[in-house]
């Protein structure tokens, strides 16, 4: 990051840029989960469907409740450190642990081929209970990590520069694990049950030391400059003000309707490991003898985060000229791309890894990429501009439940999609030991995917794309008539600075009439 002029209560370059690998450390262990931990309980130890589908579900929707809890709590959390720092200085090692505790499971497959009803029941307890425990962790440090920004400046410049960044950089650290946890596990025992499991599980335990060290620069290398409000709220009250505030109440929604997007996070590793790599993630990364594969590899997991990426570093500049919420609900125009996919999948099931249509779809999905990468920016850009505008009109700066709501909306959607997936799946066959016949039918090439499991595979590119344009596309309707104009959040924000400069000339002054 380039050297910058200092100004006054804003953050400084090496402050942001501890900040940035620290936000991009817990994404690394949040894509761990999301998409690691999932195809690990679905592809190798082969869950059950509908009792992952009901465990992911279930585990996020109580997140999500918790999350207002949580907010509630960091806006009490009073200390020399700040109100959101604390958590980010002693949380990593704690989700450390929690992670890789999720991973330590038995064998589903094997105990339903064995008819062992009591193991059946014991793992997928333990991986309902610890999947639990992990939300529950991962929350304390999430809703600090994502709150602390509007604490580090006053400037909206400089606050749209660090969201924008901070979205960059929890994609990029989130993609190393999207591409990297499977091919690592995999490289160490092969794909093949049940050395699979024991190679997922050292993979995850080396991933998530790795990322937790480095979410702990969070902790250490920011600071807290807005100044805490002497008021706190009650948990009945935070629940309220999250729905009486009526432009956060529009994002809640918007977010809502918008739910299915989550399906892409857990169904595209599967979707990609089985269709182009037949159930072995390496073949993408062998380039000396599968060429081909790694370049599908690049223009379709490329197009995705080139299209999310770009969007992400062109959006300073793009808010200097555009409202944010004309950009939030332009975002839903990605929703139409992302539906073509399907139909490119119906009128060429088998065929695309050909050239031709590898080209087609990483067109489709940068478009795609751009419209997600748009709208979680502008969401985390409208939700400080909440906290200014419940501050600006009530006097209270709500950083930790609002942002709470961020944390609630992915969580909720996030236990939305596993329902929906989980049924698809059911529906399919794709579940339990038939998981594991395909593995290993696919290991011993009598099979291939894409032609021999067309019945999985529709599953899956429609889940990966239907629900989420349609989720996309519906989602603007709340925010059409967001309040918050450009010009009134920048009136609304000098205002505040003045009032914070008032208030600390006021402290400055009985500290010295007491002395």
């Amino acid at each position: 990051m380039g050297k910058k002029v200092k100004k006054a209560n804003t953050y400084s370059g090496r402050e942001a840029a501890m900040y940035l690998v620290g936000l991009g450390g817990q994404n690394m262990i949040y894509n761990i989960i999301a998409t690691g931990l999932y195809f690990y309980f679905q592809n190798v130890i082969c869950l059950n469907a509908v009792a992952l589908g009901w465990i992911m579900a279930l585990a996020r929707v109580w997140d999500a409740i918790n999350d207002p809890m949580m907010g509630t709590i960091v806006d009490k959390t009073k200390t020399k450190w700040g109100k959101c720092r604390p958590y980010l200085l002693f949380v990593p090692p704690i989700v450390m642990v929690i992670t890789i505790a999720t991973f330590l499971n038995g064998n589903y497959a094997a105990a339903e081929r064995a008819q062992d009803m009591t193991k059946m029941v014991l793992i997928t307890a333990w991986a309902a209970f610890s999947y639990i425990l992990w939300g529950m962790s991962y929350t304390i440090g999430d809703i600090p990590l994502w709150g602390i920004i509007p604490r580090m400046t006053e400037d909206e410049g400089d606050r749209a520069k660090l969201i924008s960044l901070a979205r960059i950089f929890a994609s990029i650290f989130g993609a190393t694990m999207v591409v990297g946890i499977i091919p690592i596990s995999q490289a160490i025992n092969g794909p093949e049950s049940p050395n699979a499991q024991k190679g997922f599980i050292i993979a995850a335990i080396i991933t998530t030391v790795f990322a937790s060290v480095l979410f702990e620069l969070a902790g250490l290398g920011t600071k807290e400059r807005v100044p805490v409000s002497g008021e706190t709220k009650t948990m009945k009250e935070s629940f309220k003000l999250m729905w009486s505030c009526k432009p956060f109440r529009r994002l809640l929604i918007s977010g809502v309707l918008r739910a299915p997007i989550q399906l892409m996070t857990i169904v595209v590793m599967t979707l990609f490991t089985y269709y182009y790599c037949d159930g072995d993630m390496n073949k993408a990364f062998d380039f000396k003898n599968n060429p081909k594969m790694f370049v599908i590899l690049l223009i379709i997991g490329g197009g995705f985060f080139i299209g999310q990426f770009g969007i992400m570093g062109v959006f300073p500049y793009l808010i200097k000229k555009i409202d944010v919420k004309t950009l939030y609900n332009l975002s839903a125009l990605s929703g139409i791309p992302t539906g073509l996919i399907f139909l490119l999948y119906k009128l060429h099931p088998t065929e695309l890894d050909e050239v031709k249509y590898v080209a087609i779809l990483g067109a489709l999905i940068l478009i795609g990429g751009a419209g997600f990468g748009l709208v979680m920016v502008c969401q985390s850009m409208m939700i400080s501009d909440c906290i200014d505008y419940e501050e600006y009109h009530h006097g209270f700066r709500p950083d930790g439940i609002f942002f709470s709501g961020q944390s609630f909306i992915t969580k909720l959607s996030a236990g939305i999609s596993s329902i929906i997936s989980a049924y698809a799946y059911n529906a399919v066959g794709y579940t339990g030991k038939n998981i594991d016949d395909m593995n290993k039918a696919l290991a011993s090439g009598v099979k291939h995917f894409a032609t021999d499991y067309q019945n999985y595979s529709e599953a899956m590119w429609f889940l990966l794309t239907v629900p989420a344009a349609i989720g996309m596309i519906i989602a603007i309707a709340p925010t059409i008539k967001y309040e918050i104009s450009k010009k009134d959040h920048e009136n609304m924000l000098a205002e505040l600075i003045e009032r914070h400069k008032a208030d600390k000339e006021e402290n400055a002054l009985g500290e010295s009439e007491s002395a």
